[in-house]
């Protein structure tokens, strides 16, 4: 069963993670024969604060 966590800086809309899963799911099916129903996915969205880059906060930009 394929698990697949997603962590992001900032949001995505609804059809935005509508679309990467099924993208993921897809793939996942077609390449490693994993059959959709097995196939679980999460999104984490975090706040930009809690992101650094080259040692600078997504939020200071």
């Amino acid at each position: 069963m394929p698990y697949v966590n997603i962590r992001i800086a900032g949001k995505l809309t609804r059809e935005q993670k509508a679309k990467i899963a099924a993208e993921i799911t897809d793939t996942l099916e077609r390449i490693a024969f994993k059959p959709a129903s097995y196939t679980y996915i999460a999104f984490d969205e975090l706040p930009d604060e809690n992101w650094a880059i080259a040692g600078r906060l997504l939020d200071e930009e």
